[in-house]
């Protein structure tokens, strides 16, 4: 499964989290019945008016705090169901980019959801605009009870020059769509993608790896897509959630991306995200894990929810080697497999579906 249920030990670090962050970046009493409407601000800024955001936004106290208290925590929420099922190849010694890092958002994530890389001496080197918002997640790291992990931060755009060896791992989270979300859906997104790719390879080493996440829509699944062929190019295979190297199906009508629900995630979260008028009962992302081995021939891997097709059957879609591909079976079976799930095809497709042209398969084996 590719997004598990948080551990034991993640669950209370991120109900512990609006602690920490009131600790070392306190509200006065008399704002903080504001944070709800500050929350619901960024919210806008960062999404109907984008045009108009700066991009050292976080370099804004009252935009900051916001962040911290709604963002930030959901941020470490997706890569808390994500990033323990990601075959990271991370030894003392690497270097990790982060870029556009805001609070050192992956380096927590990772420490939080990996406790099997928090002994390992890693360099992580994070770029960003804003000092605050690096300088913030620095304390929070700190709170968590680094001792490891040296934190290098760069308060530069994408582009600094990086000092040091080229990097094992190089990341970047909700930061490219900077870079296309201003761009019309009908442009196409394949420049845009081959510079970014240059961009990650510049500072990679030749066996290195990359983990990209974009929001859950449209125009990032487009991009991933794009991004996914150019690192293609480059010799780094796609790892996940692709489970091939091949023409990648979702690029032109759908888009690929993944949902879960949040019922794990914690109370005052939620509370939060009420209080603000964005509440989140999904949570939703795109990304790309690329450079390793590509699964078996025969996997796929489920994209959609389970959908009504015919004489009393369910469906999803999934993607595989061979495209687009139709699963079909007992509603049971089918709803129980969230999406992200591998599933392995019996056979190779033959038959298409009329109506969405992806081949047909019967029900496959579970795994």
């Amino acid at each position: 499964m590719l997004f598990t249920p948080l551990t034991n030990e993640a669950k209370q670090i991120l109900d512990s989290m609006p602690n920490i962050v009131d600790r070392l970046f306190p509200v006065p009493a008399r704002f903080r019945a504001s944070i709800p409407h500050a929350v619901a601000d960024l919210s806008q800024l960062l999404t109907a008016a984008r045009g108009s955001r700066q991009d050292s936004y976080l370099s804004d106290k009252v935009n900051l705090s916001a962040y911290l208290r709604y963002f930030f925590p959901w941020n470490l929420y997706r890569l808390g169901r994500l990033l323990p099922n990601l075959p990271f190849r991370l030894h003392s010694g690497d270097a990790i980019v982060d870029l556009g890092s805001g609070p050192l958002t992956f380096p927590i994530g990772l420490w939080i959801s990996r406790p099997d890389l928090r002994e390992k001496a890693l360099e992580f080197r994070c770029v960003d605009r804003s000092g605050s918002a690096l300088e913030a997640g620095r304390q929070i790291l700190a709170a968590l009870g680094n001792s490891t992990w040296k934190i290098k931060t760069i308060r530069d755009s994408l582009n600094a020059a990086i000092r040091g060896e080229k990097a094992a791992l190089v990341s970047g989270l909700d930061v490219f769509n900077e870079s296309y979300e201003h761009l019309p859906y009908n442009e196409s997104l394949v420049p845009t993608a081959q510079k970014i790719a240059r961009l990650l390879t510049s500072r990679a080493t030749e066996k290195a790896s990359f983990f990209i996440m974009e929001p859950g829509v449209p125009h990032s699944g487009e991009f991933i897509s794009c991004l996914r062929n150019e690192l293609i190019e480059q010799q780094f295979a796609p790892v996940s959630p692709c489970t091939h190297s091949e023409k990648c199906p979702f690029r032109e009508q759908k888009w690929c991306h993944f949902a879960f629900g949040t019922k794990d995630a914690p109370a005052s979260l939620h509370t939060l995200s009420v209080a603000a008028r964005i509440p989140k009962n999904r949570a939703t992302l795109s990304f790309l894990f690329a450079g390793g081995e590509p699964g078996s021939d025969r996997d796929a891997r489920v994209l959609s929810d389970a959908f009504p097709v015919h004489n009393g059957q369910y469906g999803r879609y999934t993607c595989s080697r061979y495209g687009a591909v139709l699963i079909t079976g007992k509603q049971q079976h089918i709803e129980q497999q969230e999406s992200g799930s591998v599933v392995q095809l019996f056979r190779s497709p033959s038959h298409s579906d009329p109506k969405s042209n992806a081949f047909l398969s019967p029900e496959p084996e579970w795994r």
